[in-house]
């Protein structure tokens, strides 16, 4: 599909017109690589038949140039070829006869006989042409023209050979009476399109066509020629952009992506932008392998260089004077190849960078970029720009590169990269000693970066740089760098070396200056090993005592011990919120909110504010800290600070606005934090749960567990497992993963319920099952350990289930308990699940006001919001099938589950499933009900 070319036919159109009355002409079509020339001319035929023309075409090919008059016989063999004699004797008669020695294949014996003396060339060392055969040459196209005109058209006649030039240049001096109409390409920016032969054919020319980069309208028509489909605007603009009007470079891009199976739509207009053809770079590789040296040499400097480029540097690196430059400049511009709106060269594509480096060998590629960094360095640049190019080259560096690539370290940990901090750092190992100092210092640096995103990884390593570390203090300090969520799952060997050098520096007690601070920031990690430990959770809160009653929080050692410590209150309910609250406000008082701390010792103090209704505190907080977050560009406390905030706009009732922060917050969430760091991943599934995203359950289960290992601090996803298995009505399977979640934080001595609230989750399922003892004695358990607490959110919520099971004056009573307790909380969802249960108790004139307070709220699994003591009923909701009625039939006659298995030959999970099933489906509480409900079965 030919666009924009109007102007170009009309004029050679013209050109025809006027050979058909006698006055032949020569057009050169030129421009740079890709910009339409040959299919232009390939568009010429079509046109040469409306004006009754013969048409010979011919193709310079860079490896036939030594093929002497190669070009000119692929003009006239075929039409001297397609004649019968006679006609081909009458054309090569008087003064075309000479030209029988370019055709010698074509000559009969008598002609080879009379003119076997005589040669095409004239013996001169430069291919000289005698005159009497250029002559011939062009008497033959004359007689030829004589029945019809000619359109003669050559394609890249910088490749020519010298032979064919010297006619053609003949030629066009000579078109004035001849009924020749000649069109000739010349790429623009070839070396070989400055021969003097070359110039001798174009000088003659009646006019120059230089066609045009394509406008967006053309683009568009294009896309949607190539697609069978108009392109959605941006889409279309994309590739505008990324071709530059270049009708190569556009075709390209569209024909890869149609192979690839895009479509011309807004969501795929980045692929556009980034594709790079493999035909596209194999042509430009073949363009840019025939330059000169100088210019082979300034566009791999250019593609070593890539941003960095500037005038000086690609002089330096290409070791061109500043003319030379200039000239490389100047024929990759004309080329095509340059961008035209950049000050500085830059390609006008990817692909003729990759093109580029296809051309350049693994060793000319490391020399270049070695002695780039080299450039950068001694001039000043910044260490990330000079560490691109030192994490390409082998190892033996200079002594210099480990100073660059920490410093780089430095610089990308402060915009928020730490992965590419990690690589530079990676990197910086290869060259420095096996057991020295210096690797220390890189492995702690190292072990820092990682801590974002591999925090088993930064443990590990740091364990690996405490031993090469000459003085006690320098090992704490390495140790210092772990950030104490880190080390809940840290193994015996790194326990072992931060207990080691916690000793090594002693009581901090009696320590004072940098030493004490130190020590307490050593004292805090050492207890967040110990925080699965009930006997160590009891001495953290003795511990905290001995410190006073109000301890200082002036240095960041002291606030990171106390934060520990009141965690460590928080998780085991040791410490009341009276205490607990009041601690963890001055911490955060203390400290900055930057998004640094987000994965220090601050989202531990984030769980006891939230577990103690102190979100005015929290929120406030976390809202700066994601404010520098995101102006950092840090990915990782992003995503610890949004999965905290999801829980404080969830306990609002911005379910909307905390579903979108938690989602934000595990797409920005690296799996192995999750997995390793329990805190997020609790947050997301209590958000998950109690705004019912089944979505955001699943998404977090599958980061959780993409790699299949089971780590103590996954057992939140005990919480969303019971959940998704109660929301389908599975409430024995429901039911274990609670008990399982109950055992495993009961055993590491986790029993506030204000953080885990497992009890009164498992009370409504036992409740639903028609279990009423069981549940009632979970519930009171949970009220009573949530008075001891003192968190209105925890006895409120309690008390919610505790009256929403029990009927009667009492029930209604701790439903009103429930409300008034809650309006002093924080948890204002929670509030309304109660002022929803107790309207809907009361009912009528007394109960709306409580609705109305409600509004829409949603159920939960575990006791859907107005649920009183099951109603039994003998009318089944839905029939059961076979299996299940069978089953359901042997629990009635007081079979149980394990007779039952045997019975019927399947497993006791297989029939637990089965008398879940059923008692959904006959709407009863359990195996009390299923007499009743399997004789109405019968009837």
């Amino acid at each position: 599909m030919l666009c924009e070319r109007e102007t170009e036919f009309g004029l050679v159109a013209e050109a025809l017109r006027a050979a058909a009355d006698g006055h032949g002409s020569l057009l050169v079509i030129t421009g740079p690589l890709g910009i339409g020339k040959t299919a232009l001319l390939g568009g010429l035929p079509s046109l040469a038949g409306l004006q009754g023309a013969r048409v010979l075409r011919a193709n310079g090919a860079l490896l036939e140039q030594d093929f002497a008059f190669g070009l000119v016989r692929q003009l006239l063999e075929p039409v001297l070829a397609g004649v019968d004699q006679r006609q081909r004797d009458a054309w090569l008669d008087g003064g075309a006869e000479p030209a029988r020695l370019v055709f010698d294949d074509l000559a009969g014996p008598d002609e080879t006989q009379e003119w076997e003396h005589l040669r095409w060339d004239d013996g001169r060392p430069d291919g000289g042409v005698r005159h009497t055969v250029l002559h011939g040459l062009l008497m033959l196209l004359t007689a030829i023209s004589v029945q019809r005109p000619v359109l003669l058209v050559v394609d890249d006649l910088q490749w020519a050979d010298q032979p064919s030039l010297r006619w053609l240049g003949y030629l066009a001096k000579r078109l004035g009476g001849v009924r020749v109409t000649v069109v000739v390409t010349v790429r623009e920016g070839d070396p070989l399109s400055e021969r003097p032969l070359v110039r001798a054919v174009t000088d003659g020319a009646r006019r120059t066509l230089r066609p045009g980069p394509l406008s967006l309208a053309s683009t568009r028509l294009m896309v949607a020629e190539e697609f069978g489909e108009p392109g959605e605007e941006e889409f279309v603009q994309a590739c505008h952009e990324v071709s530059d009007g270049n009708p190569m470079f556009l075709m390209s891009v569209l024909l890869g992506m149609a192979v690839s199976g895009y479509r011309p739509i807004a969501a795929d207009a980045p692929i556009a932008r980034t594709l790079l053809p493999s035909q596209l770079r194999e042509r430009l590789s073949s363009c840019l392998s025939s330059q000169p040296a100088g210019i082979q040499s300034f566009v791999k400097a250019m593609a070593v260089l890539g941003e960095q480029a500037d005038a000086e540097l690609l002089g330096q690196l290409s070791e061109l004077d500043p003319i030379g430059c200039v000239e490389a400049a100047r024929v990759l511009d004309r080329m095509g190849l340059l961008a035209r709106t950049s000050p500085v060269p830059k390609f006008l594509h990817m692909s003729v960078q990759d093109a580029v480096e296809q051309l350049m060998r693994a060793d000319d590629a490391e020399r270049l970029h070695r002695r780039a960094a080299a450039l950068l360095h001694a001039g000043g640049y910044p260490a990330e720009q000079v560490a691109a190019h030192l994490l390409v080259i082998s190892a033996d560096q200079d002594d210099w590169t480990i100073l660059v690539l920490r410093a780089a370290a430095d610089t990308a940990l402060s915009r928020g990269a730490p992965e590419v901090a990690t690589r530079y750092l990676r990197r910086a190992l290869l060259d420095c000693s096996s057991d020295g100092p210096d690797r220390a210092m890189l492995l702690v640096d190292l072990a820092t970066a990682e801590c974002w995103f591999d925090p088993a990884a930064a443990v590990r390593h740091i364990s690996q740089a405490v031993p090469l570390l000459s003085s006690t203090r320098e090992r704490a300090l390495a140790v210092a760098r772990i950030a104490p969520p880190l080390l809940g799952v840290a193994s015996s060997p790194v326990l072992d070396v931060i207990a080691q050098v916690a000793a090594e520096l002693g009581d901090p007690d009696k320590l004072s200056g940098t030493d004490r601070e130190l020590a307490l920031s050593l004292e805090a990690r050492l207890r967040c090993t110990q925080a699965d430990n009930p006997a160590r959770l009891t001495m953290a809160v003795e511990r905290l005592r001995e410190l006073g009653e109000h301890p200082s929080l002036e240095t960041r050692g002291e606030r990171e011990l106390v934060s520990v410590l009141v965690h460590a209150g928080t998780l085991s309910g040791g410490l009341p919120a009276a205490e607990a609250v009041p601690l963890a406000r001055r911490i955060v008082e203390h400290e900055p909110a930057v998004a640094s701390h987000s994965h220090a010792a601050v989202p531990l103090v984030v769980t006891t504010l939230v577990a103690g209704d102190a979100d005015d505190v929290a929120g406030p907080w976390l809202d700066l800290a994601l404010s520098q977050a995101r102006r950092q560009n840090a990915v990782v406390p992003q995503a610890i600070i949004t999965t905290h905030q999801s829980v404080i706009l969830m306990r609002a009732r911005l379910l909307a606005q905390a579903r979108s922060a938690a989602a934000e917050g595990l797409a920005l969430a690296d799996a192995d934090w999750l997995r390793t760091v329990s805190a997020p991943t609790k947050a997301l599934a209590m958000v998950a749960i109690e705004t019912d995203s089944v979505d955001l359950a699943e998404r977090l289960l599958a980061k959780c567990t993409e790699h299949g290992e089971t780590l103590p601090s996954l057992w939140p996803l005990h919480m969303v497992r019971a959940w998704l298995a109660a929301r389908a009505g599975r409430l024995g399977p429901a039911m274990n993963h609670l008990y399982d979640l109950g055992r495993r934080t009961e055993r590491i001595g986790w029993r506030n319920p204000a953080v885990v609230p497992w009890r009164s989750w498992a009370a409504g399922l036992h409740h639903q099952l028609g279990e009423q003892a069981e549940a009632v004695e979970l519930v009171r358990t949970e009220h009573e350990m949530a008075r001891e607490w003192g968190s209105a959110m925890a006895m409120g919520r309690a008390l919610r289930v505790w009256g929403t099971i029990t009927e009667g004056a009492k029930g209604d009573q701790l439903l009103r308990d429930a409300v008034a307790t809650l309006e002093n909380s924080a948890h204002q969802l929670e509030l309304a699940r109660a002022q929803a249960a107790l309207g809907e108790r009361l009912g009528g004139a007394q109960g709306d006001p409580h609705l109305r307070a409600a509004g829409a709220v949603a159920s939960t699994p575990w006791l859907p919001v107005g649920t009183t003591t099951p109603t039994r009923t003998s009318t089944p909701r839905t029939e059961l099938t076979k299996t299940e009625r069978k089953v359901a039939m042997l629990a009635a006659a007081g079979r149980t589950n394990g007779e039952i298995a045997d019975e019927l030959g399947v497993s006791s999970r297989a029939v637990e499933k089965h008398l879940t099933n059923s008692y959904r489906k006959l709407a009863v509480p359990g195996r009390a009900g299923l007499v009743a409900a399997m004789l109405t079965q019968a009837d």
